[in-house]
């Protein structure tokens, strides 16, 4: 994103540098917290413990470090603790004068001026996972590693119990991961490399999530994903698929949102078989395709073959073999539209990023075409006259 392109104009990508987000990705996960209650509002003692997979920049570090740590709100949660924050002060204000009306009182106070109640939590250890280096934060641990390595899960366990030996260490209650490959236009190629990334950070998450926590990873969305939800019902009881306002619909991205973990009695995930399950620990998938009885094949007078089961059989199938997940849309309807423009308001200043880059995949090329005098050469010789003809 550059301030020379169309992103200027995108809501999303201004309000992360005025609201001080390193990315605009970090509204993504405000929405769904908003939608599916990440962090356990009413019960802070559920959420203190969380590992951030695939942080760079920092986004996602970066609401936890300012949510967990130092106690803010955002979002729509913010907006109803500053009118919770109203009501009270005026039904303070009418026990103590009585005769004055409600609609003075409201008036006579400034909602803007009312300070926020910071409300940090106890305990709180978070740690950021990431191939790429990352700017401090602040509480966060950071973690320079390749998810997708076996000896990441040792270095993930010593950092979130330095104290504590790996046999001994305290679980998380929630993993989140907001990592994608380098998409290549090949929507089939992109969608298989994002899958097996989504493993590696499953089979992580696996590994120090405490039952009944909750998993969150970004996951594109292709013909058959269905097959990847069913694996995941596998492990959790709610599993729900997510599409942020703030993310662009003309993006096959979505977010699944996975609630209340139900450990897999005698099963210890390996990176090296991200999908390792054992037969004892699956469902009755295989029974019930084992025993579904032959097919009825109707050949029309036309030619046409017909296929057609019963309906229970049907419906065993659809139950069992294919799940589908619930897709929900998260976010206000009257937030801003990620695939919108918006006009630059009068006397608009294009801000700095919040966090350059520490280490960009592209500097490399951008050295190169700095050496060879612009893009193609065409500014190499620029102001002296050609010789060719």
């Amino acid at each position: 994103m550059g301030k020379s392109s169309k992103d200027k104009r995108d809501a999303y990508y201004r309000l992360a540098k005025e609201q001080n987000w390193r990315a605009r990705s970090a509204f993504k996960l405000i929405q769904l917290d908003e939608q599916f209650d990440l962090f356990s509002y009413k019960e802070p003692e559920k959420c203190s413990r969380v590992v951030d997979l695939c942080a760079a920049p920092g986004s996602w570090s970066q609401v936890l470090s300012r949510v967990l740590i130092k106690g803010e709100s955002f979002g729509r949660r913010a907006w109803m603790e500053k009118m919770d924050a109203l009501v009270n002060e005026v039904n303070l204000a009418s026990q103590e004068a009585p005769e004055a009306s409600i609609e003075t009182e409201v008036g006579s106070l400034n909602l803007k001026a009312q300070k926020p109640v910071l409300q940090p939590r106890t305990n709180v250890k978070i740690v950021a996972i990431d191939l790429q280096p990352m700017a401090p934060l602040d509480g966060i641990i950071q973690l320079q590693a390749d998810i997708t390595h076996p000896s990441t899960v040792g270095r993930m366990l010593a950092a979130l119990n330095p104290e504590k030996s790996e046999t001994e260490y305290e679980l998380v209650d929630l993993v989140i991961s907001d990592g994608a490959p380098d998409v290549t236009g090949l929507h089939d190629l992109d969608i298989h490399i994002q899958s097996q990334l989504l493993y590696s950070a499953l089979t992580l998450a696996i590994r120090v999530l405490r039952p009944g926590g909750k998993f969150v990873a970004k996951i594109f969305r292709g013909r058959d994903v269905d097959l990847i939800f069913a694996q995941f019902k596998l492990l959790f009881r709610r599993v729900h698929i997510a599409k942020p306002r703030s993310s662009r619909a003309s993006s096959i991205e979505a977010f699944v949102v996975c609630e209340d973990y139900t450990p897999i009695p005698g099963w210890t995930p390996d990176l090296g078989r991200p999908v390792n399950i054992p037969d004892t620990a699956k469902t009755s998938i295989e029974d019930d395709l084992e025993n579904i009885p032959e097919q009825k094949r109707i050949v029309r007078t036309d030619g046409v073959v017909e296929l057609s089961l019963p309906r229970k059989e049907a419906t065993e199938l659809r139950q069992n073999n294919r799940w589908i997940a619930p897709f929900l849309a998260c976010g206000d309807l009257d937030a801003f539209d990620a695939d919108a423009t918006y006009r630059l308001p009068p006397g608009h200043v294009s801000l700095e990023p919040v966090q350059p880059p520490t280490a960009p995949p592209y500097k490399a090329a951008i050295e190169r075409k700095r050496a060879e005098g612009g893009m193609y050469g065409k500014t190499k010789n620029k102001g002296q006259i050609s010789n060719t003809t």
